[in-house]
């Protein structure tokens, strides 16, 4: 709606000191754990997490980060969290996937926020000790749209009981799984005359009968994440393992998603930690033509790059994880966000370093030791972080849930105009109070500007703050504009919506490293900011261009030329 909120920002939430302390303590002994006992690239190439590893991180409190200290867990503070599993990423995507798939959107986190006493005093201590947790929601035929999935679970013995059948894919964890969180249509009821589905989420212990693991997958990357095809053939659970009460599964998923959606921008931001430690070894050794590659321009710009969307990320990331342990903000959009714009910039940071270490990066690590250089795993990194745009909602999801919520604010404003089906009066008297609405808050989208001295106090950063909230205006105009000229075909309008999303991800970054960089005696912090704030306007001024000047509908005309069959003959190999 225009509006910049950097109040939410400033000063930036730092880490309490107490709280900084009882992390620096832990993740020292992550650190040294991992460093010491941790063989990610055998695990890569067998595919195995050992069970001395699994043993080891149990012992060190990994499966019960979050887990209060009463029921046997670390209980710690959702940045501590963060930063463990950063340390943990940073060494073993697959360790790190495994432990964040326990406990972020596993079993230990929608109990803690909406089980009973009764349930956390049986399953938390548990899973804190090492019990393994899985999620099960997407199915063969389901996968961003949860609410047409077809696992039941039918009520037996008047109620007491209830049978699960249905088919699960991609469930990460549910091979080794002790006991996993199933999302399955309960009954449905009767809401105002019509039948409303009800999806409900059940905690069950994958030893009882029923149960099967029907297949393991294998994928590009994250080759020890013990993800499977998982199968309920009657399995028989309690009504007391139901999560939160029935019909609630959908809400407590989307809920669970949040905050957990925050270990994939942590994870990926300390691996570009080490990634850019290794380019900066690798640019300063390497020589070509005489000089040092980093100091090449195209060296240059990689490590620079590299560093500077580093530091976004994490500003993102933390922030969010601040307003989680304060529970001071709704972080879905800044979850979503932090997740959208974390996936893509590491995996083009991981892609970077690779090519600036050349024929080195593109090779295994192993290869690398055996013939005795420096056994950096780039292209693991690479392999790895790929998923991350696909998983816990793909980015293109990930679009469609914040443009939603974008236009959320209008529709409550003036969507009734546009319904059919209700009466001529509501839609006459709803145009009219929109009306004066818009006339008062569209000019002032044109009529709010931002000059010097507003944030001078910031010194060079200033100009940037100034740019936010200038461009946050016009992304609002914008937004109005599209939903104006395109109507109720605006929802369809989904590269225009992603174009949307893109700039106000690109300013949420530029705001929370602002904010950071504001606070920050780091040496070179703020050049840093600058140069990440110079691309992310680089990257909002082409995305204003293309709303005005692109070729979507010529995609959506090809595309179903292509769907249509009427170019097949582009895919005949070897025709000219």
């Amino acid at each position: 709606m225009g509006k910049t909120r950097f109040e939410y920002l400033l000063p930036y939430p730092l880490q309490e000191a107490e709280d900084k302390r009882i992390g620096d303590a832990y993740v020292a002994k992550v650190q040294k754990y991992f460093t010491e006992k941790v063989d990610a690239d055998e695990i890569d190439r067998t595919g195995q997490i050992p069970d001395a590893v699994m043993k080891g991180m149990a012992e060190l409190g990994l499966f019960g980060l979050k887990i209060p200290t009463q029921y046997g867990g670390m209980g710690l503070s959702q940045i501590n969290y963060l930063r463990a599993l950063s340390v943990v990423m940073s060494h073993c995507a697959s360790s790190a996937a495994l432990l964040s798939a326990h406990q972020s959107i596993g079993v230990p986190q929608p109990l803690l926020l909406f089980g009973t006493e009764e349930q956390k005093k049986k399953y938390l201590p548990k899973l804190a000790k090492g019990a393994v947790s899985a999620f099960g929601l997407t199915e063969p035929e389901v996968g961003s749209d949860p609410a047409k999935l077809s696992t039941t679970a039918t009520p037996i013995e008047n109620g007491d009981y209830y049978l699960i059948n249905g088919i699960k894919l991609w469930c990460t964890n549910s091979v080794i799984a002790d006991y996993i969180v199933v999302m399955a249509q309960t009954p449905p009821i009767m809401v105002r005359g019509k039948e409303r589905k009800q999806i409900s989420a059940f905690i069950v212990d994958t030893k009882l009968p029923g149960f099967k693991i029907l297949h393991r997958c294998r994928f590009m990357g994250l080759n020890g994440v013990q993800n499977g095809l998982i199968e309920f053939k009657n399995v028989k659970v309690p009504k007391e393992d139901i999560l939160w009460g029935l019909g609630k599964g959908l809400k407590l998923a989307l809920t669970t998603l949040n905050a957990g959606r925050l270990s994939i921008p942590a994870g990926v931001a300390g691996t570009a930690r080490v990634a850019l430690q290794v380019g900066r070894d690798w640019g300063s050794v390497r020589k070509q033509w005489g000089a040092q590659i980093g100091k090449h321009e195209p060296g240059a710009q990689k490590l620079a790059s590299a560093a500077a969307n580093t530091l976004a990320m994490e500003a993102m990331t933390y922030l969010g994880g601040a307003w989680v342990d304060k529970k001071s903000q709704d972080i879905r959009l800044e979850a979503a966000m932090s997740k959208l714009f974390c996936s893509l910039r590491s995996h083009f940071l991981f892609d970077e370093i690779l090519q600036l270490r050349g024929g080195r990066g593109y090779e295994r690590a192993e290869s690398l030791k055996a013939r005795g250089e420096m056994n950096a795993p780039v292209e693991r990194w690479l392999r790895d972080s790929r998923i991350n745009q696909i998983v816990e909602g793909t980015n293109e999801i990930q679009r469609l849930f914040i443009s939603r919520e974008a236009l959320d604010r209008h529709l409550t404003i003036a969507g009734a105009v546009l319904n059919p089906s209700l009466p001529m009066g509501v839609r006459v008297t709803t145009a009219l109070k929109a009306a004066c609405f818009y006339a008062i808050w569209y000019p002032k989208q044109w009529l709010s500007i931002c000059p010097w001295p507003f944030f001078s106090r910031y010194g060079k950063l200033g100009k940037h703050f100034r740019f936010v909230k200038r461009t946050s205006h016009r992304l609002a105009r914008t937004l109005f504009h599209l939903m104006v000229w395109h109507g109720p075909k605006l929802e369809f309008r989904q590269l225009q919506l992603g174009r949307i999303v893109d700039i106000g991800t690109d300013l949420f970054a530029m705001s929370a490293l602002l904010a950071k960089s504001a606070s920050s005696k780091e040496p070179h912090h703020q050049e840093l900011t600058e140069l990440f704030c110079q691309e992310a306007r680089h990257r909002i001024r082409l995305n204003f261009s293309g709303i005005y000047c692109n070729d979507d509908k010529r995609y959506r005309t090809l595309g179903k030329k292509i769907l249509d069959g009427e170019i097949k003959w582009l895919e005949d190999v070897g025709s000219y």
